[in-house]
């Protein structure tokens, strides 16, 4: 059926990648299921595969939902607050949707964990890659009534969403500021970008020290940035840099990653801090640095 069975994944593997990090909430999970998903096609009897796309979309799909029980599982035992794993994203992507590029962040993916995995299996599909219910019926192998009342479920548990739609020169602006005044050990600069009510998070995994629970109000948040920044390292080099379709920073000490932040912003004041530095989830931006090809559909659309 296929000239180049090779080349026609290829076509695929992008969004195939996009949506099992939304899945997953994990770069490396998603790699993973993704070249698993590759050995099954390149297993699978061409002649049964009339839509490689929508077959392509079911293997992934299914494959993450059994990888999500086990994932639950063990972040029941996660120490400290979990984050999703961060990615670079490109700062001026191709033309896409809003939703599109707001289902990548950190916000979001936390907000998905709310979800049962069937819940979060229609609503990414849906809200994220506009499938019709007919569509998501034939991947999850469920009925199209059942497909309705799982996205209308996960809608009610999802809630109200906070959205900033802050131009990007703004947000990278604030941002600016705020590596600014981090780099200077600037209390007062630092509390200056704050909102009255800024939270941040941090991600060590137990492996580095992070603080296990959020941190709140602008002089906690702004002590607790210069004392992270100050244990790094003197030498430690802090950019800015997309981050998951947010504004946010890379913290490398001698070249390694060490830190990667994301940032919610309006454009006047930060809300909302999330920083990962648990080794573990840095090996992904590593090697996206090292490519320095920011521009590759992986990062964020997957189209």
């Amino acid at each position: 059926m296929f000239d180049d069975p090779g080349a026609e994944f290829e076509e695929h593997r992008s969004r195939m990648f996009a949506l099992a990090y939304r899945m997953l909430g994990s770069a490396t999970e998603a790699e993973d299921v993704v070249q698993d998903a590759y050995l099954r096609w390149n297993g699978a009897t061409r002649e049964a595969i009339q839509a490689p796309g929508a077959w392509l979309a079911r293997v992934v799909t299914n494959m993450c939902l059994n990888r999500l029980t086990s994932a639950r599982a063990r972040r029941e035992h996660y120490v400290g607050p979990w984050l999703p794993e961060p990615i670079l994203t490109d700062p001026d992507p191709p033309a896409e949707t809003a939703l599109l590029r707001e289902s990548v962040s950190m916000a979001f993916l936390l907000l998905l964990e709310r979800l049962t995995p069937a819940e979060r299996a229609v609503f990414v599909l849906r809200e994220a890659f506009s499938y019709g219910y007919r569509e998501i019926s034939a991947v999850l192998d469920l009925s199209e009534a059942n497909c309705r009342q799982l996205h209308g479920r996960a809608q009610r548990r999802l809630g109200e969403r906070r959205r900033f739609e802050a131009p990007a020169a703004r947000r990278r602006s604030i941002v600016e500021r705020f590596l600014t005044a981090a780099n200077d050990g600037d209390l007062a600069a630092l509390e200056r970008v704050l909102a009255a009510d800024v939270t941040a998070w941090s991600d060590g995994g137990g492996q580095v020290s992070a603080a296990l629970r959020a941190v709140l109000g602008p002089a906690k948040v702004a002590r607790y940035v210069v004392g992270v920044t100050g244990k790094a390292s003197v030498h430690a080099e802090l950019t800015f840099a997309e981050v998951n379709g947010e504004s946010g920073l890379v913290a490398r000490v001698g070249g390694r990653v060490v830190l990667v932040a994301a940032f919610e912003t309006d454009g006047e004041r930060i809300f909302v801090l999330r920083s990962v530095l648990n080794p573990d989830k840095l090996r992904y931006v590593a090697r996206q640095l090292n490519s320095q090809n920011l521009s590759h559909p992986e990062r964020l659309t997957g189209s």
